[in-house]
C-alpha cells in the first residue's frame, strides 16, 4: 500500500529530525519526555493542523494521556482519568506512547509523520520497542480518547455559519475580511476538561450600552485603538503587537521554559503540562460558551455606530478603524485575556508564588521592536495582555477584565480538584506538590 505524503507531512517530519537532533545536543536546558512532545504536539497542531483557538483542546487530549502514563508508573500524582494498575516499564517510553496515539487519533492525516517522530524518539532516547512502558501509554492514550470520543471538538455535521445580527450592539463580521465566527459557536459547547459544563463560571453580561462604563470603555479604546491618531506611546503600540502573536504558541513555550528551568523530573513536569493545558482549553471553552451567549459587537462596529447606540457620551466615528483587523467572533469575552489568564494563574498556583522571573517570545516577528518581553510576575503579564488588546482596539476593557476574572476562576478550579498528591494507603506517604512548603 502507498502511503501519501503532504506538505505538511514533509514539513512536520523535517522539525522532528531537527527538534530531536538538538534535544540529544543540547546541555544548556534541561529537557524531558513531557517538553519535547509538548512542542511536537504544538507544531503538529496549533501551527500544523488546526491552528486556532480550538488546537488547545488537542494539545490537553496529549498532556491529558500523557500524564495518565507517566503517573502510572511513578505513582506521584492521582490519575486524571486513567488508573493502570501494576503499570511497569520505561516512563518516557509510556509518555511518548501516549502522545504519539492521541495525535494519531485526531489527526489520522499525518500518521506517518507522527509515527516516524515517534519511533526516532525512542532510537534517540535508547528504548527497546518492546518496553513495558508503551503498552501503558497506549491504554493511557485510548483511555483518553474514548472519554473525549462525543466532546463536539469536531462538530459532526460541521454547523452553519454563524454571522449574527445587523442590530445595536450585537456582532456581525467586521471588515477587511467579513468572515463569519471562526471557530463558530460549537467550540463553547465542548465538554471540558475539569469544568462540570461550558458555562460554569460564565462571564457578567457587557454594560448596558447607555451606561457610564460602556461609554468609558468605548471612549478608551477609540483613542488608544485607533489605527490613526491614535493616543498610544510608541512603547504601548510595540507593548500591543507583541500580544498580538499565537497564544497557543507563545504560552506553551512559556511553560516548557518554566519546566526545563525549575522541574527536575517528568512526575512534576508531566502534572504541570496537564494542568495547564486543560486550563488553556476551558478557558477557550468557556470564553467561547460568553462569545456565543452575549454576541457583543467589536469596537470597530462599535465606533462605526456610535451614533446609534443611545449612548450621548459616545460620539461615533465611520471612518474609525482598529490597529489590526479584529479576529472573527464577538468581542466579550476575549480569548487572548482567558488562556493568558488562565496559564499564568496555573503556573502561580502550581509553584506557589506569584513572583517569579520569567520572559515571554512572540510570534509576532516584525511589526515589534522586541521579540521578548521580561516579566518578575505572572499577574503582570496576565495585566499586561488586558492593556495591550485595547491598544490594537480589538477589545472593551470590560470584555479583557472579564476573561482575565475567568481564568482565574478556571484554573483555580482545576488546581484544587485534580491531579493532586497521591496516598500510598498503607504507607502514609503523601506526596506533596513542588514549593508547597516554601
Amino acid at each position: 500500500m502507498k502511503i501519501k505524503i503532504t506538505k505538511f507531512q514533509t514539513a512536520f517530519t523535517m522539525f522532528l529530525a531537527v527538534f530531536i537532533s538538538l534535544a540529544g545536543l543540547s546541555s544548556s536546558v534541561r529537557a524531558d519526555v513531557v517538553t519535547d512532545w509538548n512542542a511536537i504536539a504544538v507544531q503538529a497542531t496549533i501551527t500544523g493542523a488546526r491552528p486556532g483557538p480550538s488546537g488547545v483542546i488537542d494539545v490537553a487530549m496529549v498532556h491529558g494521556a500523557v500524564y495518565d502514563a507517566i503517573q502510572a508508573i511513578e505513582g506521584k500524582y492521582e490519575p486524571y482519568y486513567v488508573d493502570i494498575p501494576g503499570a511497569s516499564g520505561s516512563s518516557v517510553a509510556a509518555a511518548a506512547k501516549a502522545a504519539h496515539d492521541v495525535l494519531v487519533s485526531r489527526f489520522p492525516a499525518q500518521s506517518a509523520a507522527i509515527g516516524v517522530s515517534f519511533q526516532n524518539y525512542l532510537l534517540a532516547q535508547g528504548i527497546p520497542a518492546d518496553d513495558p512502558g508503551i503498552a501503558v501509554g497506549a491504554l493511557a492514550a485510548a483511555g483518553i480518547i474514548a472519554v473525549r470520543s462525543c466532546d463536539g471538538s469536531f462538530p459532526n455535521p460541521v454547523p452553519p455559519p454563524f454571522i449574527g445580527g445587523t442590530g445595536i450592539g450585537v456582532w456581525r463580521p467586521t471588515a477587511p475580511a467579513n468572515s463569519p465566527m471562526s471557530p463558530g459557536p460549537w467550540l463553547g459547547a465542548v465538554t471540558p476538561f475539569t469544568l462540570t459544563r461550558p458555562s460554569q463560571f460564565r462571564s457578567q453580561p457587557p454594560p448596558e450600552l447607555n451606561s457610564r462604563q460602556y461609554a468609558r470603555d468605548y471612549n478608551e479604546v477609540k483613542s488608544m485603538g485607533a489605527l490613526n491618531n491614535s493616543e498610544r506611546s510608541p512603547e504601548q503600540t510595540d507593548q500591543a503587537h507583541f500580544w498580538a502573536g499565537n497564544f497557543g504558541v507563545m504560552l506553551n513555550k512559556l511553560v516548557r521554559d518554566m519546566s526545563d528551568e525549575h522541574v527536575d523530573n517528568i512526575a512534576d513536569s508531566s502534572r504541570l503540562f496537564a494542568l495547564t493545558s486543560m486550563a488553556q482549553a476551558d478557558a477557550i471553552i468557556t470564553v467561547w460558551n460568553d462569545k456565543a451567549h452575549y454576541v457583543f459587537w467589536r469596537p470597530v462596529t462599535a465606533i462605526q455606530n456610535g451614533d446609534l447606540d443611545g449612548n450621548h457620551r459616545t460620539a461615533g466615528d465611520p471612518a474609525w478603524t482598529s490597529l489590526i483587523a479584529s479576529p472573527p467572533y464577538p468581542d466579550h469575552s476575549s480569548g487572548a485575556n482567558g488562556i493568558t489568564s488562565a496559564t499564568m494563574s496555573t503556573l502561580k498556583n502550581f509553584f506557589r508564588r506569584d513572583r517569579m522571573d520569567f520572559s515571554v517570545t512572540t510570534t509576532n516577528v516584525g511589526p515589534t521592536n522586541e521579540d521578548t518581553r521580561e516579566f518578575r510576575r505572572f499577574s503582570d503579564a496576565a495585566e499586561e495582555v488586558v492593556d495591550a488588546r485595547i491598544y490594537l482596539g480589538i477589545h472593551f476593557r470590560f470584555a479583557d477584565e472579564a476573561s482575565r476574572t475567568l481564568g482565574i476562576k478556571v484554573a483555580d478550579w482545576g488546581y484544587r480538584n485534580y491531579m493532586r498528591a497521591a496516598h500510598r494507603h498503607g504507607y502514609g506517604d503523601h506526596f506533596v506538590a513542588p514549593f508547597e512548603n516554601k
